[in-house]
């Protein structure tokens, strides 16, 4: 659960920061619509789902060109930064992981990424108790109602986005990610499982305004039993539970007590997760961006590719039209389902 929490002052570390992509950039028209923070500051507690110990994240507003900073307060003040980019990613197979220059990480930062794009704030500071983001619920529903709670309010600098020019395409054996051109974010996704009860779905929506909010956030990261079983084995998902915080598969059954919240909730996550992963390219994406059985690392495959050819991308700076084709462009209360 989320509790609000007295403002705090950014530190000038913090503050400092700057994205590491030298960017280049264009005006479009001549209105600007401008950055975004949270209003007040906002806390989330729960558990690791990997490491199964409690953990906790307050969200606090940030200036305008800040972006998103993750800080471990559980370590040396000069090793608790870590900027939420695609080059700070250590790959995972299981979670997105951050890593800074001294070695400090943090895990599972996809779902609060994703709440973070999908309403639409730009700048945050987030200060985490220990090595992991909590689970909570297993999607993303809870981030974001704190999120609405807390209240959006604009910074005084304009958005900048970055828009796609031509394809870019990675893939790991039957695994692929893509993005192409398009005037808005787009994700569309295709999944295959062995297990009856997840079989083939696949999904395409425009994340223009509330749709990730209306569509996506209340969807629960999903395993099948068997790879419960195996992680647990290792040490991995010890905070895992079917009836709190994941669905569960096994064969054609939903172990999970309840069932799935839409009857194609498992490729509804991975398109949250996809949002999550894609929010690390530090500013929003205009791009079609595509998934067959892609994961967290092919996500970050992509984003390197794209920002390693200078052709395929721009930075452009955003007027009224273009501000609301992003993602949590006017999202309110409202959107939320009630279903979480």
């Amino acid at each position: 659960m989320f509790h609000h929490v007295a403002k705090s002052e950014l530190s000038n570390a913090a503050g400092a920061h700057t994205h590491a992509i030298a960017f280049k950039s264009r005006a479009v028209g001549l209105r600007r619509i401008l950055q975004t923070t949270i209003h007040t500051p906002v806390t989330f507690n729960g558990v690791g789902l990997h490491s199964g110990k409690p953990s906790s994240v307050t969200i606090l507003p940030a200036e305008a060109g800040h972006g998103i900073v993750f800080r471990r307060l559980d370590v040396p003040a000069d090793q608790q930064d870590l900027p939420a980019l695609w080059d700070k990613v250590n790959q995972s197979p299981l979670c997105t992981r951050l890593q800074n220059e001294a070695g400090t990480t943090l895990s599972t930062i996809e779902h609060i990424m994703a709440a973070l794009c999908g309403c639409g704030v730009h700048n945050a500071l987030i200060e985490v108790s220990g090595p992991e983001v909590p689970i909570l619920d297993g999607s993303s529903a809870q981030f974001v109602r704190g999120l609405l709670s807390a209240g959006i309010c604009p910074l005084d600098e304009p958005i900048q986005a970055i828009k796609v020019l031509r394809p870019v395409e990675v893939r790991r054996g039957d695994a692929l990610a893509r993005l192409v051109p398009n005037d808005t974010l787009t994700i569309e996704f295709k999944i295959e499982f062995e297990d009856s009860a997840i079989g083939a779905q696949s999904k395409v929506l425009n994340m223009a305004n509330g749709s990730f909010v209306r569509e996506l956030s209340t969807s629960r990261t999903f395993c099948r039993q068997s790879d419960v079983d195996a992680m647990q084995a290792n040490g991995l998902a010890l905070g895992g539970s079917s009836g709190e915080n994941a669905v569960v598969f096994d064969g054609d059954r939903v172990v999970s007590p309840g069932g799935l919240r839409q009857p194609d909730e498992p490729v509804r996550h991975k398109m949250l997760d996809a949002l999550g992963d894609l929010a690390l390219a530090g500013l929003p994406i205009l791009g079609h961006y595509q998934g067959e059985r892609a994961g967290h690392a092919l996500t970050n495959d992509l984003l390197r590719a794209l920002f390693a050819d200078p052709a395929a991308y721009e930075i452009v700076t955003c007027d009224a039209a273009m501000s609301a084709r992003l993602p949590g462009a006017g999202v309110h209360w409202g959107e939320v389902p009630e279903v979480a």
